[in-house]
């Protein structure tokens, strides 16, 4: 099973991704994206590591197409 996120983590990630933003596969680089843009701490980081996640999964999606 993998681990639950609360809608608001998910949307708001979404809405980020589709303002064009370039996040990275790391929790760290993302953060500083994210920077004091955030209304707390605690938002910004669950924000960056469910991103992280997100970005890797999708990296390894694309690597599967391509293999194809």
């Amino acid at each position: 099973m993998g681990k639950v996120k609360s809608k608001m983590i998910r949307r708001a990630t979404s809405e980020l991704k589709e303002q064009g933003i370039k996040f990275s596969v790391e929790f760290d680089r993302n953060k500083k994206i994210l920077g004091s843009t955030m209304p707390s701490k605690k938002l910004r980081n669950r924000l960056a590591g469910f991103i992280a996640r997100v970005e890797k999964q999708e990296k390894k999606n694309a690597l599967k197409i391509n293999q194809l």
